[in-house]
């Protein structure tokens, strides 16, 4: 009866164990969620920056252009063409 008892005394304690194991392995889980959804959310705001600062960048060159810098000069006439017929086919759209 005594062999039994331990048996079932040690096998309580390791159930208490992994019983204690599983809660904490819970909390690290949930930690590492509100971290990944922390990260996210960094990734989110560093993409946007990075959207508007090539915007920025693109607007910066065009004006570098029609100052005189002869390193995007293409480009800019490139976009002015692009403006004006996009302003062409709205006036043919508007004098239909």
């Amino acid at each position: 009866m005594s062999v039994i008892a331990e048996i079932i005394d040690t096998l309580e304690n390791k159930v208490v164990k992994l019983i204690l194991k599983i809660k904490n392995l819970e909390q690290n889980n949930q930690g590492l969620k509100i971290e990944l959804t922390k990260s996210a959310q960094v990734i989110q705001a560093q993409t946007n920056e990075i959207e508007a600062l090539k915007a920025q960048y693109e607007t910066l060159k065009i004006a570098s252009s029609l100052l005189g810098s002869e390193e995007n000069k293409r480009d800019t006439k490139l976009k002015i063409n692009s403006l004006i017929r996009e302003i062409d086919y709205c006036i043919a759209q508007l004098s239909d």
